[in-house]
């Protein structure tokens, strides 16, 4: 058992050890599963913040990276450039 110095809490060394079943599963808009690498496609016009360009509905966009964080796909689109996109608005290809 382990104990807190300032809070006497305690807690055994097995409740510490993080479990190797969380990982995070990402999955588009259609529920399938994506993985870094993966070629999608955009369901819905995506306006580009600051600029007047919009990504049009069917653009692919090849060799994906998933990250955590509000946007979940780190991508470069031909024409616009690098850019963060959401899973609920890609579906795989």
């Amino acid at each position: 058992m382990l104990v807190c110095p300032e809070c006497a809490h305690e807690w055994s060394t097995s409740d510490a050890a993080p479990a190797a079943e969380d990982v995070r599963v990402w999955r588009d808009a259609n529920g399938a599963e994506l993985a870094d690498g993966d070629t999608v496609t955009v369901i819905k016009d995506l306006k580009i913040k600051g600029t007047s360009q919009v990504v049009k509905v069917g653009t692919k966009v090849k060799n994906i990276r998933l990250t955590e964080g509000d946007h979940d796909i780190d991508c470069r689109i031909d024409g616009v450039g690098q850019m963060g996109l959401k899973t609920q608005f890609v579906r795989k290809a």
